[in-house]
């Protein structure tokens, strides 16, 4: 019972979470779409009550006529629309979601004794100081000389995903390596938002309300940590749906993959920002299929074939293998605890279900070595290469 509302919890956070984040992405390229794409005004009068940009859009069978103030407007409206609870419940759904499945099954899905073999309590204990640490070196960079040099502090970026991502490496599972690197991203992001930009917006509030002319370094300190928010928004869900892909996290070199994509998605990115601009750059999305392609290539596994005249693994060595390592979750009816179900639907009790998953068990047993799940079952090497020995001389099961 306690799995299958364990289940539910999860289910109904992750809900929770992408519905959220959903509408924070989509308010956060909304604005910097928006911002990019502002023309200075025509009209004396919008001038001279300080606005700096406006724009024309039509959308759902309306003109929209958004204007932005170079400072703040002459009198505050009646009416102002904050966008903040979008980022405060992404992260805090995705806060919970973290903790029921990475801290409260710790032994399933974070800790991989193969790796290193800690306590609940020591991983999770590192698993949040990774948060508040990313959060505290990141801001110090942004308060720093650097923060206003855009190429260092993009160097200076993938330097801190790198370091997280082959550090968390050594200490985690690879999946939870990776949804601590994301998590640390996504608290950076919305400690952006409650740290720095609504704080000086309520500053800018506050000196409009008092009479006041607000300082404008307030404005300039948000818009710089919109922007990093907009270029991190790619590599934070490729981490979100990575889980599903154990080529990805389970590979040797995990922290590159990871890396290599986080590189994919900023170019990208900056592509779409530049075209706001009326700046088509084709080079950088190219740049970024270059740089999947190659590292779909270098990923890709060794291609292995049976020696001729070879036997071949018999099929009642494999199902040994399964019995022992593999079927304690992948049943009708898991015995590991913690599941109420198969993972994903896979159960591995018949040679018939082995065999039409001979590809998925190569690639995610032999070559990812992401299953079993945190090794909990502890395979062995050598049962690894007489599984892909079996896939590669064709699955036989007579």
């Amino acid at each position: 019972m306690e799995a299958y509302l364990v289940d539910w919890l999860n289910l109904l956070l992750r809900w929770l979470h992408v519905i959220a984040g959903i509408a924070w992405i989509g308010a956060s390229f909304y604005f910097v779409w928006l911002d990019l794409n502002l023309q200075a005004p025509t009209d004396e009068k919008l001038k001279e009550k300080g606005v700096m940009g406006e724009l024309w859009a039509i959308h759902g069978g309306g003109f929209y006529n958004p204007q932005k103030y170079l400072n703040a407007p002459p009198s505050l409206p009646p009416h102002l629309h904050w966008f903040k609870w979008e980022a405060y419940v992404t992260w805090l759904a995705g806060f919970a979601l973290l903790g029921v499945q990475y801290y409260w099954g710790a032994e399933l899905y974070l800790i991989d004794k193969s790796v290193m073999d800690i306590s609940p309590l020591v991983a999770t204990t590192l698993g949040l100081a990774v948060l508040l640490v990313g959060w505290v070196v990141y801001d110090l960079l942004c308060r720093s000389p650097l923060g206003d040099n855009g190429p260092v502090m993009l160097a200076l970026g993938f330097l801190l995903v790198g370091a997280a991502s082959w550090g968390l490496a050594q200490v985690f599972s690879g999946r939870g390596a990776y949804i601590h690197v994301g998590a640390m991203l996504g608290t950076i992001m919305v400690a952006n938002v409650a740290m720095v930009i609504i704080p000086g917006q309520k500053k800018t509030v506050a000196a409009l309300l008092a009479g006041q002319t607000p300082d404008p370094i307030h404005g300039m300190r948000g818009k710089q940590r919109s922007v990093h928010n907009n270029y991190i928004t790619l590599p934070v869900l490729f981490i979100m749906i990575s889980g599903h892909y154990p080529m990805t996290f389970g590979s040797k070199s995990a922290w590159a993959v990871l890396l290599a994509i986080s590189v994919a998605g900023v170019m990208i990115r900056h592509f779409f920002n530049l075209k706001n601009t009326g700046r088509i750059m084709i080079g950088y999305p190219i740049g970024a299929v270059f740089v999947l392609i190659a590292l779909i290539a270098w990923m890709a596994p060794a291609p292995s074939t049976a020696p001729k005249g070879a036997a071949g693994v018999p099929y009642v060595k494999v199902k040994a293998v399964m019995d022992a390592r593999c079927v304690s979750c992948h049943a009708v009816k898991p015995t590991q605890v913690g599941f109420n179900e198969a993972p994903k639907g896979v159960v591995l009790e018949t040679k018939d279900q082995v065999k039409a998953r001979a590809a998925q068990i190569y690639q995610q047993v032999v070559v990812a070595k992401a299953m079993p799940i945190a090794n909990l079952t502890q395979m062995t090497d050598e049962e690894r290469a007489l599984l892909g020995a079996w896939v590669t001389q064709g699955a036989r099961t007579d």
